[in-house]
């Protein structure tokens, strides 16, 4: 049934995009493996469903695209706006149930009821939905495009022919009661009340010896009904025709009543409140949550930054996640990460990617505050085992995943390299290590490079070298800060943690 009007701006309209998109999401991008955002994709499938997960791989394509949806995330953390949605699907939810028991329903006359069920709640859910939306404090461009198509929806003639026809016929159904007399092996079936209750069960048993439960209005009731049931709806068809005239038609003709723009909303905005919920939780323990700013001529830069994947796995073990600071100055394009083994480097180049994923999905970033301009592609790089199925070593393993990240030549791209060339003699890792550097930064890339090599972090325009902080004591803090590397911290950190320093393998000689 068609009341839509402007039909193809409807169609076209997502919430995810502003216009067409131009290219499909792909689950290849190895930076998702990488940066650890599996924990949380998943940990949001388990309580979201499965679907969800395509939507973390739509990553847009445009700094519009980006600032689009990060003003609907403005929208949708907001908590009247995040309370309307969240009912709004869950209803649909108590919909799908609907949909499923018509299913199991095998006589026609009963499953068309059922459809006008199904009908019924998905307009008083939509209804809802756009009566409390209309009474939020909405500013996003995508929001407001919505809630207008959904008043033009609503408002619409034949929207409105519908919902009267549907509530009409259901309450007429409802109202709806008949009279089963059995006399002499002959069953007789007729409009009317029966003062009392029980002449239906009594029937049965006094026709079959047995007791039997009063069963109610066999449309409103359990999908599954007897053949004796469904015969006496069939007399009983015949005695009311108009009103299954008018159930059978109704149902067919509304066969396909979800609009297209409002299932692909109620399927799109499911990303919104999955990650939402997921902030709210970590922002009760403690977690902050900013909204980057993404100005293209300020500095990268972010405060207080962590990494997500941490701070859900310390939610069970208790653990301490330690936030970090840091920013590039103008004309640095890439931190070169070093220090002790253990010392947090990894996390925070981890955490690093996720500030630019989150960014430039148009969500909140895990930070206290942040700068982050648009990046076209993230590009990731982390050290691999030798593998068992391949026969290679490993340095062939991270060279065969090098090249074709250097091949693609992809200008602008926010890249995290961890710990290269390990199993590389020293001096030829050097070669390599600085190749590497200076071919992405010669593409216009931004990003951080993890290593044991203290002489990448010198003699490459645009590098900065950043190390691992160690205390007093010279145990890892996991802070980390500017500055050349630490020469001796790396061996004093070992010997600390193993407790051989002087004294004490004199005292355990």
């Amino acid at each position: 049934m068609e009341f839509i009007p402007g039909q193809d701006k409807a169609n076209g309209f997502s919430i995810l995009d502003p216009g067409p998109r131009v290219s499909d999401p792909t689950e290849t991008s190895s930076f998702y493996q990488d940066l650890n955002l599996y924990q949380l994709i998943d940990k949001l499938a388990a309580k979201w469903g499965k679907n969800v997960k395509q939507y973390y791989h739509y990553l847009p394509e445009t700094p519009g695209a980006e600032a689009y949806r990060r003003a609907i995330y403005g929208d949708v953390k907001k908590d009247d706006v995040y309370q309307a949605l969240t009912k709004y699907t869950a209803a649909l939810e108590d919909v799908a149930v609907l949909c499923s028991e018509k299913e199991k329903v095998h006589f026609p006359m009963q499953k068309v009821v059922w459809q006008l069920r199904e009908i019924g709640a998905y307009c008083r859910a939509t209804e809802a939905l756009e009566k409390e939306l209309e009474q939020a404090e909405l500013s996003s461009e995508g929001m407001l495009s919505f809630l207008q198509i959904l008043k033009e929806i609503l408002d619409s003639g034949g929207y409105r022919q519908l919902v009267e026809r549907t509530e009409t016929l259901l309450a007429q159904i409802k109202e709806l009661r008949f009279i089963i007399r059995y006399d002499k092996d002959r069953i007789s079936v007729e409009p009317g009340e029966l003062a009392g209750d029980g002449a239906y069960a009594e029937m049965i048993k006094s026709a079959g010896g047995k007791e039997v439960r009063h069963l109610q209005n066999p449309f409103l009731a359990d999908p599954s009904i007897t053949e004796i049931e469904n015969s006496c709806l069939e007399i009983l068809a015949k005695k009311k025709p108009e009103l299954f005239r008018a159930l059978q038609s109704t149902a067919e003709l509304n066969e396909e009543y979800e609009q297209p723009v409002l299932k692909r909303f109620s399927e799109e905005v499911i990303f919104y409140l999955s990650f939402c919920s997921l902030q709210r939780e970590l922002e009760k323990k403690g977690y902050p949550f900013a909204t980057p700013d993404c100005s293209e001529n300020r500095r990268m830069e972010a405060k207080g930054l962590y990494d997500v994947a941490l701070a859900l796995s310390a939610l069970s073990t208790g653990k301490e996640v330690v936030p970090n600071d840091l920013y590039y100055e103008e004309g640095e394009c890439f931190f070169v990460l070093t220090g002790p083994n253990q010392g947090g480097k990894t996390t925070f180049a981890r955490s690093l990617g996720q500030l630019v994923y989150f960014s430039r999905m148009g969500l909140d970033v895990p930070a206290v505050s942040a700068n982050v301009p648009f990046f076209p592609d993230i590009q990731t790089h982390f050290s691999v085992e030798e593998s068992v199925e391949t026969g290679r070593g490993k340095l062939k393993e991270e060279l065969t995943r090098l090249a074709p990240m250097m091949e693609d030549r992809k200008c602008g791209s926010f890249v995290v390299i961890n710990e290269l060339f390990t199993t590389a003699a020293s001096y030829d890792a050097q070669i390599m290590g600085r190749k590497v550097l200076e071919h992405f930064i010669g593409l216009g890339c931004m990003g951080i490079y993890v290593t044991h090599l203290q002489e990448l972090s010198k003699g490459t325009d645009g590098v900065v070298s950043l190390r691992a902080m160690l205390n007093d004591q010279r145990i890892q803090t996991f802070k980390i800060r500017r500055g050349e590397a630490d020469d001796t911290a790396c061996a004093e950190n070992l010997v600390n943690r193993y407790r051989l320093t002087y004294d004490q393998l004199k005292e355990r000689l």
